[in-house]
């Protein structure tokens, strides 16, 4: 049982997770009030206090969300869950070998905590639950993250059907065999962690707000950050047939925010074609800023395109590897 990961959004008292309510234990508070979190029946927590919201429904809305399920269903981004998750299985490896030296008995490893900020409905989410192997011992806590009630919704759901939830995992299980990572569904606010400091082994960030003090404050020591963002000329074509003119991504750009924090470690780019239908196509745009930036004329006249020959277009992404600074 995990005593001391989470806290309180709401006191910042230590929250003790529980099946059916989370609560936390009121220390910081003079009356020490207990303030309880209700898992809902699908199986996600909801962090976020109202004071904590900007929005009466913040984050992806729910026709956004099945657009990018269809879609990502559909493979068309699955070379970039595949980068990630070898870049976050090398990255384990490397920590469970840092640690496998005489002076660690194998139950004696620590715990491999990760957050998976902004995760939506759980495309990466799922299958970094799962890059266990035996070489590398993968996640033991797994912390999806979004402000997107709907969108963890989904998650949840989708957790609890493979028995990947916290509260459905075996305790007693060895900790170096091969099994998947116990999900946390989180509705919580990025920039307000209910997390405590130095608890994350590692933080991916796909497509997300990069917030780099408050990701230092809850990695621990050397501790990891995976980014991925869409590079250059990513989607041209669209973006070329939706806009008059057209802004090039900026990757790099938010790279000097992360240097007191942390250190760049490597780059990688990757890039995929796709050839898509016009229900695809819709489904993508659907998923995108491009579904209210551009002119509703200028989106159907490119889906009334696809309809008689599949859209081509290349789908371009470059992920970063970051480790936490000392004494940050």
């Amino acid at each position: 049982m995990l005593v001391s990961l989470f806290i309180c959004p709401i006191c910042q008292s230590p929250l003790q997770p529980a099946a059916d309510t989370w609560r936390c234990d009121g220390s910081l508070l003079p009356k020490q009030t207990c303030h309880p979190f209700d898992v809902a029946r699908q199986g996600y927590v909801n962090l976020l206090p109202v004071q904590q919201k900007k929005s009466k429904n913040p984050g992806d809305s729910q026709d956004s969300i099945s657009a990018r399920q269809r879609f990502l269903a559909a493979g068309y981004y699955q070379p970039l869950q595949n980068l990630v998750c070898q870049q976050m299985a090398s990255l384990l490896t490397q920590d469970k070998t840092a640690t496998n030296d005489d002076e660690y008995d194998k139950n004696d490893t620590p715990e491999i905590r990760w957050l998976d900020i902004g995760c939506g409905e759980g495309y990466y989410t799922q299958a970094m639950a799962q890059i266990g192997t035996e070489v590398s011992r993968g996640i033991d806590e797994l912390i999806a993250a979004d402000i997107s009630k709907p969108a963890l919704i989904e998650l949840a759901k989708a957790s609890k059907a493979a028995n990947r939830l916290w509260y459905q995992q075996n305790v007693e299980e060895v900790k170096d065999s091969i099994k998947t990572a116990a999900i946390y569904p989180l509705v919580t606010s990025a920039a307000h962690l209910p997390l405590s400091a130095h608890s994350m082994t590692g933080i991916s960030s796909i497509f997300s707000p990069i917030l780099p003090e408050a990701f230092a404050n809850v990695l621990q020591e050397g501790g990891y950050l995976v980014i991925a963002k869409p590079d250059m000329c990513h989607l041209a074509t669209v973006r070329e047939a939706l806009f008059d003119s057209v802004r090039e991504h900026d990757s790099d750009k938010f790279l000097p925010t992360l240097a007191p924090y942390f250190t760049l470690a490597d780059t990688h780019h990757i890039s995929s074609n796709l050839s898509l239908s016009a229900e695809a196509l819709a489904d993508l745009l659907t998923m995108t800023p491009y579904a209210y930036r551009a002119r509703a004329e200028s989106r159907q006249a490119l889906l009334v395109s696809a309809e008689t020959e599949p859209f081509v277009t290349e789908a371009k992404f470059v992920v970063y590897v970051l480790q936490k600074t000392a004494d940050k």
